[in-house]
């Protein structure tokens, strides 16, 4: 085989090589976007949290512990104070009037997320109410704070 065979067939090969690359780091990026890009079909539901840390752009809505949705806008009321997160559901998930947003913790050093609880009442939300029941972000670092605290006032002077 000639020189110029050899070359034609090493050119090939790292073509071939550079389109699998290719192909691969295109599987991963559509994997890590899914549901990034969707339509956004559904209606908007807006809830004020005192405190928002750890919830974003993007941050899950979950239900009974499954994604349902995103957190499509945070921004703060200036009358309130509040941070008001407007969160995207679905239309076929229907909440009642009554339900809670609580923000939750992934773990210790997990990401936070915003887990929704139904009510009980036989009004449903609708595109644009407000959730009023809400309970913003807890900080571990201010309950370690709390904790140790209370265990330095419950010593005993001598």
């Amino acid at each position: 085989m000639s020189a110029t065979g050899l070359h034609r067939g090493e050119a090939r090969a790292e073509l071939i090589a550079g389109a699998v690359v290719l192909a691969v780091a295109a599987g991963f990026l559509a994997w890590a976007a899914q549901g990034r890009w969707s339509s956004g079909a559904g209606y908007e539901v807006t809830a004020s949290f005192p405190d928002v840390d750890g919830v974003a752009v993007g941050t899950e809505v979950r239900l009974a512990g499954v994604r349902i949705g995103r957190v499509s806008d945070i921004r703060l009321n200036p009358q309130t104070y509040l941070a008001d997160a407007v969160l995207t559901i679905p239309d076929d998930i229907v909440l009642p009037l009554d339900s809670a947003a609580l923000i939750q913790s992934d773990g210790l050093l997990g990401g936070a997320y915003i887990q929704l609880q139904p009510g009980g009442s036989p009004e449903d939300l609708g595109p644009g109410d407000e959730i009023e029941d809400v309970q913003g972000a807890v900080s571990l670092l201010q309950l370690m704070l709390k904790f140790v605290d209370s265990q330095s006032g419950d010593e005993v002077a001598p």
